[in-house]
């Protein structure tokens, strides 16, 4: 058995359920068809979340009406509360877990009524102090999307936790908030309770700017799980990133890549989310523990594969090994070839035909 951690694959629903209470249920499907860990959507109020002077990213602006506003983008793409706990219900009875993404403190309230594991923090809200500190109050392990962040407001987002982590009052001030990262307690207090996830918000990345050696990164200075949001279009970016570590991956799919929406054109399919999950699976499994040994498989490959020292000539017992009668060859048993050096000048114990292994 392998040593590497499991990947835990979030397949993330997100708005593509396009407020159809059908096709929310059938996102879990594909979801679990897949093979997934986890489906995740995401809970919030359109207005809490975006002034009526909001403007849409040019993502969304491309794939969604020119007329409408992001509030009303938002407000058609909302999962109705009573929705939740018959989704979830569902995902439990098809036996994958249910998560959802809070973008307010009352939408985060209401979450902790269905008893989530743990809360995903989208990228958005890395530097949204007072929900961070709400999110880190729940208790539950967090995982921390970094789109978009510069490491010093990653640090900053992991110092906002760490104090709701250590303290039951918000804190007074930012500086209250750095006073107690510099405790290294404090920080301690992140083990075990954060991950974080490296992510481009862009819809979909181009290539040039996933950046996966941002996990090396994040890794090196926080000494924290670290996986990936991926939002690259196809599969294999997310396979690389468990080669080179990740340990969680998030990724956007649909029911239909040709429905109308903002998330659509940049999420899987259901067969390519399934095909993803297989080859993440398989990436993790042939990852292996790193210790350079042989296999088990390879034992029988190793005898029949290097080769011994063998008789290039009849030698009679008590003659010498020399360069003339001693050669190498596949024997599948005897001397490796590696004590050729130390065979020469010895005199044999028996005698020899030509090809006999030593």
């Amino acid at each position: 058995m392998s040593n590497q951690p499991a990947i835990y694959v979030i397949a993330e629903a997100g708005v593509n359920h396009n407020g159809n209470r059908q096709r929310a249920f059938g996102l879990v499907d594909a979801a679990a068809d897949a093979g997934a860990d986890a489906v995740k959507f995401q809970t919030f109020n359109a207005k809490r979340l975006a002034a009526l002077t909001a403007p849409k990213a040019a993502y969304q602006r491309k794939t969604t009406r020119a007329d409408q506003s992001q509030l009303e983008m938002l407000e058609a793409l909302e999962l109705p509360l009573e929705w939740h706990a018959p989704l979830q219900a569902y995902a439990h009875q098809r036996g994958i877990e249910f998560l959802s993404t809070a973008f307010d403190t009352q939408s985060l309230a209401f979450l902790e009524t269905l008893n989530l594991p743990f809360y995903k923090v989208p990228s958005g809200e890395l530097t949204n102090g007072p929900l961070l500190w709400a999110f880190a109050r729940t208790g539950k392990p967090l995982v921390i999307s970094t789109g978009m962040a510069a490491l010093s407001e990653v640090e900053q987002a992991l110092a906002v936790v760490s104090h709701a982590l250590r303290h039951d009052q918000q804190p007074t001030s930012l500086n209250a908030v750095w006073q107690c990262w510099s405790d290294s307690q404090a920080r301690a207090a992140l083990e075990g309770q954060v991950s974080l996830l490296h992510c481009t918000s862009q819809y979909p990345t181009p290539m040039q700017e996933v950046n996966l050696r941002a996990l090396d990164t994040l890794t090196e200075v926080f000494r924290l799980p670290v996986g990936y949001s991926d939002h690259t279009e196809g599969t294999l970016i997310p396979v690389a990133a468990v080669a080179r570590g990740a340990t969680i991956i998030e990724k956007h799919f649909t029911l239909d890549r040709q429905l109308p929406g903002p998330d659509h054109k940049a999420s899987l399919e259901p067969d390519e989310l399934k095909r993803m999950i297989e080859d993440i699976r398989a990436t993790a499994e042939a990852l292996g523990d790193g210790q350079k040994v042989p296999q088990p498989s390879e034992w029988d490959t190793r005898a029949a594969a290097r080769q011994n020292l063998v008789a290039a000539t009849p030698i009679r017992q008590g003659e010498y090994f020399t360069a003339d009668n001693l050669t190498t060859a596949r024997a599948g048993h005897g001397d490796l070839a590696m004590a050729y050096w130390d065979r020469l000048g010895q005199p044999a114990a028996k005698d020899y035909q030509p090809g006999e292994a030593l």
